[in-house]
C-alpha cells in the first residue's frame, strides 16, 4: 500500500480542471435512494446517498506560512443521538471541545467550545472543511450558497432536499476555497488565535427525504465492547486445520513454472489453481526467529492459504532491509543475512505446500551513491529520493532496478539452491509497487514539481509522440486532462515495461511478470500499459458498510477489482482490506471477497496484511498494536479466513454464466473518466455477472492488442446503462448463489458445500438449502461448510464459522474484546453427529449440546460461547 505521494505535485488548476470534465459529464438518471447524515469518528456531519458519499468534514488548522498542525482528538458517543468530542492542537496552544446532540429528527446542534492557553499572533487559521461531491450529486441539489454574514451555508433545493449549516455568533471566515464551491471553509480561528474562550453555536437542518441515523459506535454497540469475551483467537495456532488443501502442493513448485494461458494461470503440467493469498511484510520478514518462520508457514497453511506475497523487504523504515543498515551511502549492494532471511521464509512457505509472490520494488529509497543523474534535483532537499514516476524519464534510475533485479534474482537460495528466477515455487514478480504515470505518479514530472531535468526529457517524450501521431501538443503533455495524455501516458509506461521485462528475460525469469498495479481507484484509461505485463494485477481498499453500497449510487471495493479484469487476461488481488482500522464490519469482507471474486474468475487474493512486525511472543506481547496491517491477531477478520479460503479454492461458488464486457472505443477509454465511481453500468454488471473490459484497437498504441469477446457475451457499450431493475433494493447473480440486499446490508452465500450469511443479519430469519440462520447480533458473519467434499446435507464433518465485531483495549492495545454471536441455527445433515466446541487443534475438544430433530441439529449459540469455530462430526 502507498499513499500517492505524486499527487502532492497537483497544482489547484489541475483538479479544477478534472473536476470540470467530471461535472460535464451527462448526468445518468438513477432511482431514488436513502439520504442518510449522521455523526462521523471526528464528530462532525457527513451525508451519504445509497454509500456514496456526497458531504464529508473534517477539522483543519494552518499555522505559520499555512504549515498544517496536528490535531489529534477522541470521539464519544454518550447517549442516543449524544456525542462529545476533545482535540487538542499544541502548536496553536488550544483545546477544542464539542457537545452534538439530536433535539428533533432532522436536526443536529453542536456546541463547540474553544480555549487558548495563550496567544498565537502568526497563523492563518483554521476550523472546520466541509467537502461537497458537487461532481456526483450537484445535478440534484445545484450549487451551495453561503449564507449571509459568515453564518454558514446551504445546499439543495428550497422545496426538496436541503441541508443547512448555520453558525451562531457568525464565524470570522466562512469562504468557498479557491472560489471553487465543492469545499467550503468555516474558520473558527483567522489570522490569530487570542487567549481565552471562544463559543459558537452551529446547528444542522435538513429536509425533504433526508435523515439522521446513529453513529457507528451506536449501531454497532461499541459502548459495550468492554463486556465482550478477549483472546478468543491465538495468533500462534489455528482453531481449523485446512492444511490438508495444501497435501498435494508439498513441496510448492511440483507442477512447474506457472503461466498465464487464455485469461487464466495454468502451471506448466496442466494444473489450474486459485490461490487465496495474504502478505508478509517488513519487520516480520526480516526480524522473526527462524523457529517463528517455521511456525507462522504451518498455521498459514492450517488457515487455508497457499499464497504468501513477500513485499516491503526494501522498506527505508525498515532497519535493516534488504540493502543492510540504513547508515550505507547507496542502494546498490544486497545484505547476505537479510537475503538469507527470505530464503528462509520462502523454504517454510514451500514445505508447506505455499507459493510465494515476490516484489522486486516497493519502497526503495535511493542515496547519493547510488550513481543516479539529477539526484540533488528529485531528492528535494531530502537525504534519500523517491523514484515513483522517474523511473518512466530517468535512465539511471531505471538501471538501479535492473542492477538490483539481477543481484536478486540470480541470488541462489541458501536451503533449496536454486536462484530466485529458477524455483517454480516463486509464482509471479512484480516489477513496480503502485507506481504507474497513467493515472498517478505523471505529476510528479509535470512543470510545477520543481524538477526540470526530468520534465524536460517528459515534455520532450511527450512532444515526439503527439508529432508521430498528429496530436495536440499543449493536450499531449498536460496529465490531468483526458483523451491525448493518456494516450501517450500509456504508452510511455509500455515501454519502460517491455524494457525491464527484457532484462528479466534475458537473465533467464520464467515466472509470470506484473508491471504494475490498478490501485487508488484507477480509471479503466490505466488498464492499457499493464496489459504489457502477463497478469492484471489490482489493490483495492474497501471501508464501512461496504455491503449497504447501493450499486445505482455508490461502488464496493469488489467493483474496483472487477473493473480492472481485462478479457483474456488474468486478474490478481495482490492486496485488499477494509479501512479505516478498526471497521466494525470487517467480519464481513473475508467471504465477500472470496464469493463476489469466485463469480468473476479471479485467479488470485491477497489480504493485506498478515504482519508487518515480528511474529515472535517477545514483540506480539510487549509491542505489537492492534492495526490494519496486521491481522494475524484480529478475530474479526481471520475468523473467517479459513471459510473463505475453502469456499474460494474449493470452487463452490460457481463463477459467473454470463460475462458483461464493457467493450469502450478509444475516445470512450482515453477521453472519459470511465470507472466504477462514474459508471453505473460496471457496478450493477459485478452483481448480476462476471464483468470485463475489452482494449479496442487503438492507432496511437500499435502495441496495444485487441481484446478477444468471449463467446456469448454481453457487450457494454454505454457505461452509463444500468443493467438491473431501477427499483431493484438487492441483486442475485446470474448462478443463483449469491445475493446482496443493500437495503438491509447483507449477503448471503447458497451453495451445496458453503451457505452463509453476514452483515445485518440480526433480528431477521434466513434461509438457506439446508441451514436456517436467526440471530440477535446486529452485524455478524455465520457460515456452515461440508469438510468432506460432500454436500452439507450428506456430510459428516461440518464446519461452523461465526465472527462479529472484534475491537482493541481502550487506548487501542491488546487483547481484542471479540462480540459473542447470540442466536440460533439449525443444520441438515446425517443423524450420528456429535457438535464440539473448536479452539486450537491440540486443545481438547469440548463436546455440546446439538438435538437432532425432524434431520436438523438444533444449534443455540449462547453469549459464554466463548468461541467463533464449532464442529459438527
Amino acid at each position: 500500500m502507498r499513499i500517492a505521494k505524486g499527487m502532492t505535485y497537483t497544482a489547484k488548476g489541475i483538479f479544477c480542471a478534472i473536476f470540470l470534465f467530471v461535472s460535464l459529464l451527462p448526468s445518468p438518471v438513477y432511482p431514488a435512494s436513502s439520504w442518510i447524515v449522521d455523526v462521523d469518528r471526528h464528530g462532525l456531519p457527513e451525508l451519504f446517498v445509497g454509500g456514496a458519499s456526497a458531504v464529508t468534514s473534517n477539522y483543519a488548522f494552518w499555522g505559520v506560512n499555512r504549515g498544517w498542525t496536528n490535531f489529534p482528538n477522541q470521539f464519544q458517543a454518550v447517549g442516543p443521538y449524544e456525542y462529545s468530542f476533545v482535540g487538542t492542537d499544541k502548536a496553536l496552544n488550544f483545546t477544542l471541545t464539542s457537545h452534538v446532540k439530536r433535539p428533533f429528527k432532522q436536526q443536529l446542534v453542536w456546541d463547540f467550545d474553544l480555549n487558548a492557553s495563550s496567544a498565537t499572533t502568526d497563523m492563518f487559521g483554521g476550523g472546520i472543511v466541509f467537502k461537497l461531491n458537487l461532481a456526483r450529486f450537484g445535478y440534484e441539489l445545484g450549487d451551495p450558497d453561503l449564507l449571509p454574514d459568515n453564518r454558514g451555508w446551504a445546499w439543495g433545493r428550497s422545496d426538496g432536499k436541503r441541508l443547512e449549516m448555520s453558525f451562531d455568533p457568525p464565524l470570522p471566515s466562512v469562504y468557498f476555497e479557491q472560489n471553487q464551491k465543492s469545499e467550503i471553509r468555516a474558520f473558527f480561528y483567522l489570522g490569530q488565535v487570542p487567549e481565552g474562550h471562544r463559543h459558537f453555536e452551529a446547528t444542522l437542518k435538513i429536509s425533504g427525504d433526508m435523515s439522521i441515523r446513529p453513529t457507528m459506535q451506536e449501531r454497532f454497540g461499541l459502548n459495550n465492547a468492554g463486556t465482550w469475551p478477549t483472546n478468543i483467537l491465538d495468533w500462534q495456532t489455528s482453531p481449523v486445520d485446512l492444511s490438508f488443501l495444501n497435501v498435494p502442493e508439498k513441496p510448492a513448485g511440483k507442477h512447474g513454472f506457472l503461466r498465464a494461458v487464455n485469461g487464466k494461470l495454468i502451471f506448466q503440467d496442466g494444473t489450474h489453481m486459485r490461490f487465496w493469498g495474504t502478505n508478509v511484510t517488513a519487520y516480520a520478514l526480516l526480524r522473526t526467529r527462524p523457529e517463528d518462520v517455521k511456525l507462522q508457514a504451518r498455521r498459514l497453511s492450517e488457515l487455508g492459504f497457499n499464497l504468501v506475497r513477500i513485499h516491503q523487504f526494501d522498506s527505508p523504515w525498515v532497519n535493516p532491509n534488504i540493502f543492510g543498515d540504513h547508515k550505507s551511502l547507496d542502494t546498490k549492494t544486497l545484505d547476505r543475512a537479510m537475503l538469507a532471511k527470505l530464503d528462509w521464509w520462502i523454504k517454510c512457505l514451500e514445505d508447506e505446500g505455499i507459493y510465494v509472490w515476490l516484489d522486486l520494488e516497493d519502497y526503495r529509497k535511493l542515496k547519493a551513491g547510488d550513481g543516479i543523474d539529477d539526484f540533488d534535483e528529485i531528492r528535494k532537499g531530502k537525504p534519500t529520493a523517491d523514484l515513483m514516476g522517474y523511473n518512466y524519464v530517468n535512465t539511471s534510475i531505471e538501471n538501479a532496478m535492473k542492477s538490483f533485479n539481477e543481484d536478486f534474482l540470480n541470488h541462489r537460495d541458501g536451503f533449496n539452491e536454486l536462484p530466485y528466477k529458477d524455483d517454480p515455487g516463486i509464482i509471479a514478480l512484480l516489477l513496480t509497487n503502485e507506481n504507474d504515470v497513467t493515472s498517478h505518479f505523471a505529476y510528479a514530472l509535470m512543470p510545477n514539481a520543481h524538477v526540470p531535468e526530468q520534465d524536460a526529457i517528459y515534455l520532450k517524450e511527450a512532444a515526439a509522440f503527439a508529432i508521430e501521431f498528429g496530436l495536440p501538443k499543449d493536450k499531449t503533455w498536460q496529465a490531468w486532462q483526458p483523451g491525448p495524455s493518456k494516450l501517450f501516458l500509456n504508452d510511455l509506461e509500455h515501454r519502460f515495461d517491455i524494457r525491464m521485462m527484457q532484462q528479466l528475460h534475458e537473465i533467464g525469469v520464467k515466472a509470470p511478470i506484473v508491471t504494475t498495479s490498478s490501485w487508488g481507484r484507477d480509471p479503466v484509461s490505466a488498464l492499457p500499459a499493464l496489459t504489457s505485463g502477463n497478469i492484471i494485477d489490482v489493490h483495492s481498499y474497501g471501508a464501512i458498510d461496504e455491503l449497504e453500497k447501493n450499486p445505482f449510487e455508490a461502488p464496493t471495493f469488489l467493483d474496483w477489482m472487477a473493473a480492472a479484469h481485462v478479457a483474456d487476461r488474468p486478474l490478481t488481488v495482490t492486496e485488499w482490506n477494509v479501512s479505516p482500522f478498526p471497521t466494525p464490519d470487517r467480519n464481513t469482507t473475508p467471504l465477500y471477497v472470496a464469493g463476489s471474486a469466485s463469480l468473476q474468475g479471479f485467479d488470485a487474493l491477497m489480504q493485506y496484511a498478515y504482519s508487518q512486525g515480528p511474529l515472535d511472543e517477545s514483540y506480539v506481547s510487549k509491542w505489537s498494536i492492534p492495526n490494519n496491517w496486521e491481522g494475524f491477531n484480529d478475530p474479526a477478520l481471520m475468523s473467517m479466513m479459513p471459510a473463505a479460503a475453502l469456499l474460494y479454492r474449493r470452487g463452490d461458488v460457481q463463477e459467473a454464466k454470463t460475462a458483461y464486457v464493457f467493450a469502450p472505443t478509444p475516445e470512450q477509454l482515453f477521453g472519459q473518466p470511465i470507472s466504477p465511481t462514474t459508471s453505473v453500468a460496471l457496478r450493477t454488471a459485478v452483481e448480476k455477472g462476471k464483468l470485463l473490459v475489452a482494449m479496442p484497437e487503438t492507432k496511437e498504441l500499435p502495441w496495444l492488442e485487441p481484446s478477444k469477446i468471449p463467446p456469448g457475451a454481453r457487450l457494454i457499450t454505454d457505461p452509463n446503462q444500468s443493467l438491473i431493475d431501477p427499483d431493484a433494493n438487492f441483486a442475485i447473480s446470474d448462478t443463483g448463489e449469491l445475493r446482496r440486499d443493500w437495503n438491509q446490508g447483507t449477503y448471503t452465500i447458497d451453495t451445496a458445500r458453503t451457505q452463509a450469511a453476514m452483515g445485518w443479519i440480526g433480528g431477521r430469519q434466513i434461509n438457506l438449502a439446508d441451514v436456517n440462520i436467526a440471530v440477535t447480533t446486529g452485524n455478524a458473519t455465520v457460515a456452515v461448510q461440508s469438510l468432506d467434499q460432500q454436500n452439507i446435507s450428506e456430510s459428516r464433518r461440518i464446519l461452523i464459522s461465526l465472527s462479529a465485531t472484534s475491537v482493541p483495549e481502550s487506548g487501542g492495545r491488546l487483547p481484542y474484546h471479540s462480540e459473542p454471536v447470540i442466536g440460533h441455527i439449525t443444520v441438515r445433515a446425517p443423524g450420528g453427529l456429535r457438535l464440539y466446541k473448536q479452539a486450537a487443534p491440540a486443545s481438547a475438544p469440548q463436546t455440546l449440546s446439538a438435538p437432532y430433530e425432524n434431520g436438523r441439529y438444533q444449534i443455540s449459540l449462547d453469549k459464554n460461547l466463548g468461541t467463533y469455530w464449532l464442529m459438527l462430526k
